[in-house]
């Protein structure tokens, strides 16, 4: 089936999911979209997405539907609201959420007994990726489902790993996500260090970025403004992945470690950082910024006890 032929909706145009559509428009798809923030909508209409009333006005008739929501809660919620039913026969569900494996799972339960398929299909690469049309998309679902899919992931990819079943998407994006989670941790603990002891940053990056401490969260989102001149902490960390975001994926890998009976104690010590760092400072900020949250709590120098 070409492009021009099928018909996408697409359900939550925010940060991410308005470049994304956009894309889609661009590379040659017709586009109905909704999202409930008026000014999401109008910068949609403004890329050349017609826009909808509701969710299920959307997807009337579509031959896909993307979804690109802030948790499982809100897919089943925005399923439920008449979407399975509005939605052509045999069509191609595929949420590029991130939320917990077990929601995947129960959505694509609801999309089969609706004679609709899914595939869960999460996404790396922040908004400037979602803009640029290179974010990488981890996916879940059957091989014939995945490759009906991949003509309406490319135009916004620059990546796509199937990575198993329904739900393997959602694992492998907070396996990564816990991942980077706790190495920006680590990162901004070195930092913070290298200053102390009198280390420059543009020194430590020169050595670690070419050494065994090389990691993305050193050579690309970099917590200190000047060694990587595109991170956000050269814009006041101003966000590309927002810190109540990371807070969120570290809470979903806390409950999947919990329910397969993992010991993930740096990805908890991580998860609790981030997750009072979102509560407070860190709310509307780069989850690089947590380095400010690394500098302001010193350990108790003779017991290594926060005080």
């Amino acid at each position: 089936m070409s492009t021009t032929q099928q018909t996408v909706a697409f359900i939550g145009l925010g940060n991410m999911g308005g470049p994304m559509a956009a894309n889609l428009v661009k590379a040659g798809f017709v586009v109905t979209g909704f999202d409930p923030v008026p000014a999401a909508a109008e910068s949609a209409v403004s890329n050349g997405i017609a826009v909808a009333s509701s969710a299920a006005e959307a997807a009337k008739g579509a031959d896909v539907v993307v979804t690109m929501l802030p948790s499982g809660h809100h897919l089943l919620e925005v399923y439920g609201s008449g979407v399975l039913d509005a939605v052509a026969p045999g069509a191609l569900l595929i949420d590029s959420s991130t939320i917990a494996v077990q929601d995947s799972r129960t959505a694509a339960e609801l999309a089969t007994a609706a004679g609709a398929r899914f595939i869960d299909a999460p996404v790396s690469g922040g908004v400037g990726g979602a803009a640029a049309g290179t974010l990488t998309f981890m996916v879940g679902g059957s091989d014939e489902d995945v490759a009906t899919a991949a003509p309406v992931l490319e135009p916004m990819a620059g990546r796509v790993v199937h990575c198993g079943g329904v739900g393997a998407g959602q694992a492998a994006k907070i396996c990564n996500n816990m991942i980077l989670g706790i190495t920006m941790v680590g990162v901004s603990e070195a930092f913070v260090l290298g200053e102390r002891l009198g280390l420059t940053h543009q020194a430590l990056f020169d050595v670690a970025s070419t050494a065994s401490g090389q990691c993305w969260a050193l050579t690309t989102n970099c917590p200190v403004p000047g060694p990587v001149p595109t991170s956000p902490a050269n814009r006041e960390y101003a966000p590309g992945f927002a810190s109540p975001l990371m807070a969120k994926d570290l809470t979903l890998a806390m409950k999947a470690a919990d329910d397969t009976l993992t010991d993930a104690r740096m990805g908890q010590l991580a998860a609790n950082i981030f997750r009072d760092f979102a509560r407070h400072k860190g709310r509307g900020l780069d989850f690089s910024a947590v380095i400010e949250l690394v500098r302001e709590e010193p350990l108790e120098p003779t017991t290594g006890i926060r005080p």
